[in-house]
C-alpha cells in the first residue's frame, strides 16, 4: 500500500521505517522537510517527503503521528478532499500542555468525549481508526516481549478501515483487541496516562499492555 505519515517527529519516523520494513511506500508530511535528510537518505526509492497535503493525497492509508495539540491544524493543512474516505490511523492522544503531577498527565478532554471523536465529527467522511496510542514508539513495530504478542485496542466507526488497520497491526506483532465504535476512544486515549507513569515515576518506558482471556 501507499501510506502517508502526518508527521515527522518520532512516531511518525518509526512507523515510516516499519511500513517501509514490511514492504509499503511512505510519504512522510511535514511542516519542515529539512527535519527528514536523514530518514530521505536512509529510506527506499520510492519513499520520500512532502508536505501534508502532499502525503495525504499519496496514501491509501493515512497515519496521523502528531502531537494532540496539533491535530487539528495538521488535518486541515492535509485538505478535506485528501483524506475523504480514507483510513486513517489515528496515533495521537489529547495530553495537554502542562506538566505531570505525580507522573500523571493532564488531558484537554474529559471522559465523556476524546479527541478522536472531535476528529470524526470534523472530518464526518474520513474514516479514524485509533491504534499505537497507547505504548511507546520503541515498541510499536515488531514489539519484543519474550515471545508474547502485546495487545493493541483500536476503535472506530468504519469495519473495513478496522480490517485494514488490523491486518497492518497483525503485520507488526501485534494482538488486536476491537473496542467497538468511535466513542471507545474515550477508554483508549486515557491509556497513554496509564502507561506513562511507570516512565515519569521510574524511568520504565519499554512496557505494553496485554489483555488476558479464558
Amino acid at each position: 500500500m501507499k501510506i502517508g505519515i502526518l508527521g515527522s517527529g518520532v512516531v511518525g519516523q518509526t512507523l515510516a521505517n516499519g511500513f517501509v520494513k514490511h514492504g509499503h511506500q511512505v510519504k512522510i508530511g511535514t511542516g519542515n522537510v529539512n527535519k527528514l535528510n536523514d530518514w530521505i537518505k536512509n529510506s527506499g526509492k520510492s519513499d520520500s517527503v512532502g508536505s501534508f497535503a502532499e502525503a495525504a493525497k499519496f496514501g491509501d492509508v493515512i497515519v496521523l503521528a502528531v502531537k494532540g495539540t496539533s491535530a487539528k491544524v495538521v488535518l486541515e493543512k492535509a485538505g478535506p478532499e485528501n483524506i475523504k474516505d480514507k483510513t486513517i490511523i489515528d496515533t495521537t492522544n489529547p495530553i495537554a500542555d502542562a506538566a505531570p503531577v505525580n507522573g500523571v498527565l493532564k488531558f484537554f478532554t474529559d471522559l465523556n468525549s476524546s479527541l478522536m471523536e472531535e476528529l470524526q465529527n470534523i472530518y464526518a467522511n474520513a474514516n479514524f481508526v485509533k491504534a499505537f496510542s497507547c505504548v511507546g514508539n520503541s515498541s510499536m513495530v515488531d514489539p519484543d516481549f519474550d515471545g508474547q504478542k502485546p495487545t493493541m485496542f483500536i476503535a472506530g466507526n468504519n469495519g473495513d478501515s478496522k480490517n485494514v488497520v488490523t491486518k497492518i497491526l497483525d503485520t507488526f506483532g501485534w494482538e488486536v483487541e476491537d473496542m467497538g465504535k468511535a466513542e471507545a476512544a474515550r477508554a483508549i486515549e486515557p491509556l497513554c496516562i496509564l502507561w506513562c507513569i511507570p516512565g515519569f515515576l521510574q524511568n520504565r518506558w519499554t512496557h505494553a499492555f496485554k489483555l488476558l482471556k479464558k
